[in-house]
């Protein structure tokens, strides 16, 4: 990746759409170059260097397809998105195949090229995504830092300045004991212990003795006192970690806990105060559980006071850059490795991946790779990622409900869209999809569309 604004190079035999590329472009910070056909793309391509292309599928001579078959065989390694005509989508499937990143369709919306390419040059940037890295944020916290997770810092700051109670809530391996420990780090009571229990991991006949500890002779094998998680937390943390596998009796005993800040161990009879931060987790939705009564509601309000809702991983993909370079720095000190990035092809398959087990899985596949990475770079083929792939970002048209569907249905499906965002207006519809007014009438009474 060069220093700098993003160069592009596009590629279009129609002026108008040149012209109208470079403006909009160049408006957002990038350096353009324009061709109007093939050849004379090769020749810029071979006198420059681009960090990604906008290339029009069908063109007089070269097609945009043979451009990138040619770019293929060069080994010029960016990113291209293809620009189709409608009815082209085999073409445009095609074009994936060969090596292109995405795609839109004429005439398109020029603020989703703009986010197509804004991805490129957060996925694809990956020199100088590694070299930021994560720009001094703590080592040991680390969740991302895009616009998603901003938010969420600056509400687990508001949070750690109180004593309140907080439940975070997020799916599998987002980040909630790093955010409890977040929270805990930068409350007063940083210098006092976070004590951390699995509730779902734990026997339930363990746990209550776990969490409220128990005097000798209190049951078969107490054979001496032993201070709970509750008291061993006190002035500190104490984090509760998947709080929805909590049985309703031992709910019942949490609730007085903190309702009146106090508890006995078992077998006990003498008061203990507890001055414990209490920190909740869960992936599990509580408030169908109290709808089906699997959850006490009494408690979850108790819970719900301050709470914190941790974006999946597969939303915030702008973060993936710093998350890599974040991961490989930790497995690199573990492993005793010089892992150095990823190639441009790994980070195709990593960025187009659901994440269905998020952060820490994303550690996971980065960590098995490196055990069996040749080089110092990753390779597609060193991530090992499943060949199901239930991303909703997923590139391949066949993927989104295109497979079996004739051209016909996409260009009814098309022109109602228009029709349902202009409410019926005809010469606006026309318009958008670049097609005269006669033309969509003719088609709307074809496809029976005439009560829109």
């Amino acid at each position: 990746m060069q220093g700098g604004p993003l160069k592009i190079l596009v590629v279009d035999d129609e002026s108008n759409i040149r012209n109208s590329l470079k403006i909009i472009l160049e408006q957002e910070g990038y350096r353009v170059d324009c061709a109007e056909n093939g050849l004379s793309a090769q020749r810029f391509m071979e006198q420059s260097q681009y960090d990604a292309g906008i290339f029009d599928l069908k063109m007089p001579g070269m097609s945009g397809l043979e451009l990138l078959e040619w770019k293929k065989e060069s080994s010029l390694n960016f990113p291209v998105i293809m620009i189709s005509a409608f009815g082209e989508v085999e073409d445009a499937v095609r074009a994936l195949k060969t090596g292109a990143e995405d795609y839109v369709v004429k005439p398109f919306d020029p603020d989703v090229l703009l986010e197509k390419l804004a991805l490129q040059d957060n996925f694809h940037s990956t020199s100088r995504e590694f070299e930021e890295r994560y720009d001094g944020t703590d080592q040991e916290f680390f969740l991302g830092k895009g616009p998603l997770m901003e938010k969420h810092y600056h509400r687990l700051n508001r949070i750690a300045k109180t004593r309140s109670t907080v439940l975070i809530t997020g799916e599998s391996g987002v980040g909630k004991e790093v955010s409890a420990r977040m929270i805990h780090s930068m409350s007063d009571q940083s210098e006092s212990l976070f004590l951390a229990i699995n509730i779902g991991g734990m026997p339930e006949n363990l746990l209550e003795s776990e969490l409220f500890g128990y005097e000798k002779g209190a049951f078969t094998g107490a054979d001496k006192q032993k201070k709970g998680l509750f008291e061993l937390a006190s002035g500190g943390t104490l984090f509760l970690d998947e709080i929805g596998e909590m049985n309703l009796a031992l709910q019942v005993k949490v609730l007085r806990v903190l309702q009146e800040k106090q508890f006995r161990r078992l077998g006990g009879l003498e008061t203990q105060a507890i001055n414990a931060r209490i920190i909740t987790a869960t992936n599990r939705s509580l408030e169908d559980m109290v709808e089906k009564g699997l959850f006490r509601e009494d408690l979850y309000y108790r819970l719900n006071v301050a709470r914190l809702e941790i974006p999946t991983l597969r939303d915030r993909k702008e973060d993936l850059p710093r998350l890599v370079g974040f991961l490989i720095d930790k497995l690199n000190t573990k492993m005793d490795l010089r892992i150095e990035s990823l190639s441009r092809d790994a980070w195709s398959e990593l960025t187009a991946y659901s994440f269905p087990g998020n952060i820490r899985e994303l550690e996971n596949i980065l960590e098995r790779a490196m055990i069996f990475a040749e080089g110092s770079v990753l390779e597609s083929e060193d991530l090992e990622l499943p060949h199901t792939n239930n991303s909703p970002q997923t590139k391949d048209p066949r993927h989104s409900g295109l497979a079996g569907r004739t051209l016909k249905d996409l260009e009814r499906t098309t022109i109602l869209a228009a029709l349902q965002r202009w409410e019926g207006n005809r010469s606006q519809a026309a318009r958008e999809l670049g097609i005269s007014r006669r033309t969509i009438i003719n088609k709307i009474s074809e496809y029976g569309l005439n009560d829109i």
